[in-house]
């Protein structure tokens, strides 16, 4: 049959027409689909950044991470709370030491009588407070006050009580001071060990001190052996502290005690050294 085709006229010059298209036709899809590859290799080229990325991103974890790491507004304002109350809301301080004596108390009491004493104070700022203390005095007589009182022996001590304003006066981390100032309420109690006084005699200075003497005279019931008063009055005073420890200072302090009642007085100057904390 192809025969028979072959024979027909004008069939070859259709044959080659078709040839020539058929050509061309490959040619085209060639060109086409070589350009079409190329892009192929640029994505392969523009994926190979993208497949970098990643290796940047561990950079940008270590800046959330260390970003993470930083205080948090709770945390610094903690701190600015901390900065600013860099006191302590309660103090603590006992301590012992001896008194001077001062005005009529001089005449009749050695100096050196020994002390204890505690306290507290309510600090409400870095520098202001107020300060509670207790402290027990003794009041050793001289041989004098002895030989006016007719007595062969005797003691007496003073109870006090203050309540005083204190102004805190930082120097340096470890070195401060302190002032105080305020009432005080003091008990002066004593006792004689016996007296060959005669009741009813008029009194003499020290038996006035001691303040068993009504109307210039002492009792006639003979009670004059023991001594109780209560006096009030003031203090004033200040000290120096040192830390010794992140929590505990020492201090030495020194005060001005003065009490009065019917003319009767008591003057004291006591040195004090203890631990507050």
């Amino acid at each position: 049959m192809i025969r028979k085709f072959a024979g027909i006229p004008g069939l070859g010059i259709v044959q080659s027409a078709v040839l020539i298209t058929i050509l061309v036709g490959v040619t085209t899809v060639h060109a086409q689909q070589t350009p079409a590859q190329q892009p192929s290799g640029d994505q392969t080229q523009t994926q190979q950044p993208q497949a970098q990325q990643p290796q940047t991103q561990p950079s940008s974890a270590g800046q959330e991470s260390s970003s993470s790491q930083e205080a948090s507004p709770e945390e610094i304002a903690r701190e600015r709370i901390a900065k600013t109350h860099n006191y302590k809301n309660w103090t603590f301080n006992v301590g012992g030491g001896a008194s001077l004596t001062n005005g009529t108390t001089n005449k009749f009491v050695r100096g050196g009588g020994g002390i204890a004493a505690a306290g507290v104070a309510r600090n409400y700022s870095k520098y202001f407070g107020f300060r509670l203390d207790f402290q027990f005095d003794s009041l050793p007589l001289r041989t004098t006050a002895l030989q006016a009182a007719q007595a062969t022996g005797g003691h007496s001590q003073v109870y006090t009580l203050t309540l005083d304003p204190i102004i805190n006066i930082p120097v340096t981390h470890v070195w401060g001071g302190y002032i105080v100032f305020g009432p005080g309420f003091y008990h002066r109690t004593g006792k004689l060990d016996s007296s060959t006084a005669i009741p009813g005699s008029a009194c003499n200075p020290f038996q006035l001190w001691w303040g068993h003497c009504f109307n210039g005279s002492l009792p006639i019931n003979g009670h004059f052996l023991n001594s109780s008063q209560n006096e009030l009055g003031y203090n004033f005073g200040g000290g120096i502290t040192r830390k010794i420890h992140e929590n505990i200072d020492f201090y030495a302090e020194f005060r001005y005690l003065h009490g009065s009642h019917g003319g009767i007085t008591t003057d004291l100057r006591p040195i004090t050294i203890g631990i507050r904390w």
